[in-house]
């Protein structure tokens, strides 16, 4: 379920149980939430900073520990904090979705 989970994905992630369960809760809200720019942008502000956080905790908890009890890896940590900037960088994309030919159309 959680520490001493020897799965890996692509040989590289180390996964759990637990891990799983907590990415597919989180891609169920982000599906919910991406129908309207406002929430779509919160939620990857909210998403990019539990990400942050996750980088976090592979930081400072030991691989070998009972507190790593996702499990993350090395490859884990770091991948999530390319997440963390990737998600909070798009979360500061322009909500505007009008294409440009629209808007100088509409001009003449």
């Amino acid at each position: 379920m959680g520490y001493g989970s020897e799965a890996m994905v692509l040989g590289i992630f180390q996964v759990s149980a637990l891990h799983n369960l907590v990415h597919l809760l989180f891609g169920a809200v982000t599906i919910a939430q991406s129908r309207f720019s406002y929430s779509a942008r919160r939620i990857l502000r909210i998403g990019g900073g539990l990400a942050a956080v996750l980088w976090l905790f592979g930081l400072l908890v030991d691989p070998n520990s009972y507190s790593n009890f996702l499990p993350l890896n090395l490859v884990d940590t770091w991948a999530y904090f390319v997440l963390a900037i990737v998600m909070i960088g798009l979360s500061f994309l322009s909500g505007d979705v009008t294409p440009a030919t629209a808007k100088a159309d509409h001009r003449s």
